[in-house]
This record gives structure tokens, C-alpha cells and sequence, in this order.
């Protein structure tokens, strides 16, 4: 898959795509997946429950929105991929989605591995797809992605969330 171009994506996406560099996409996947699970399994547990200001999320929630945002933009890969005109995707409200989770019990490691699951799933559906299906533009009620875009999103997603933990939470 190679790197969307503006039209592939809705322009909030920009600052996540412009995160990842240019080069093989399945490389740069592989490597941020395992960056980022390097990066969420070494957090030590003091910080895995700290929020940095009232109405933030924990370093848990962060890692939890990611999960859940990773497992909607593959949904919408799919829809991509599979050139389905006729399926509208719906916004996904991340705030709700944290507000109805309760990660506070959940062990670190099993969020972890979870992502690590999600990452393999999206995998295997991105290497299902050929260059047609990968740039297939798929509308929402509020978007539009082709399967390129939002892989490339996702890594993009996972980095910016990385950044914010260095720079807020550690």
C-alpha cells in the first residue's frame, strides 16, 4: 500500500498521516506495532492509572482508545476494501467510548496484548487487498477513507497518543 494522497482522507486525519514517514507501509506498520508495544509494556504501574489534569484520560484509557479506534478504522477498511458503496460508517464519539469502559481493574499487560491482537487482525486485512481496494474511497455519514488512508491512520494515531504520554503522563 502506498502513502494516500489528501483526497484519500478527510483533512483532520492530515496530522496523523504526516506522522509516518515515507516507505514500505507493512514495514512501517510492523515497526510502529512493535513500538508501541514496547512503549505501553515498559509504562511502569505508577503511571498506568495517572491522568496529568481533571477530565483526562489515564495512561490505560489512552491505550484503551487506541484499541477501540484501531478496531472502528479497521471496520472502515473493510468497507474500503471490500469497494461496499452502500455502508455508511458513523462518527465515532471517543469520549463516549471511554466513558463506558472501565479500565481502572484491567491489567496493563492484557491491554497490551489485546492491541498486539487488533494490530494482527488490521494486518492480515491489509494484506488481503489489492491496489484497487486499497485506494477504494469509502464514505461515511461525516468522512470518507480509502483502506490506505486509514492504515496509514492508524499509525499515525498510535504515535501521536505516544507522544502525548512522553510528553504529559511520564
Amino acid at each position: 500500500m502506498k502513502k494516500p494522497s489528501s483526497k484519500e482522507y478527510v483533512p483532520y486525519f492530515k496530522k496523523y498521516i504526516d506522522l509516518v514517514e515515507d516507505g514500505n507501509f507493512f514495514k512501517l506498520f510492523d515497526e510502529n506495532t512493535n513500538q508501541i508495544l514496547q512503549f505501553f509494556g515498559t509504562i511502569p504501574e505508577s503511571k498506568h492509572n495517572y491522568k496529568y489534569g481533571p477530565d483526562k484520560w489515564t495512561v490505560k484509557q489512552v491505550l484503551m482508545h487506541i484499541n477501540d479506534t484501531e478496531r472502528v478504522f479497521a471496520y472502515r477498511a473493510l468497507i474500503g476494501g471490500r469497494q461496499d458503496e452502500k455502508t455508511k460508517y458513523n462518527y465515532m464519539d471517543e469520549n463516549w467510548y471511554a466513558d463506558h469502559i472501565n479500565v481502572d481493574h484491567m491489567d496493563m499487560s492484557k491491554l497490551v496484548e489485546e492491541f498486539s491482537a487488533i494490530r494482527l487482525s488490521s494486518k492480515f486485512l491489509f494484506e488481503s487487498l489489492n491496489e484497487v481496494q486499497s485506494s477504494f474511497i469509502a464514505h461515511g455519514t461525516e468522512a470518507w477513507f480509502s483502506p490506505q488512508a486509514i492504515g496509514y491512520a492508524m499509525i499515525g494515531h498510535a504515535v501521536h497518543h505516544k507522544n502525548v504520554i512522553e510528553d504529559r503522563y511520564l
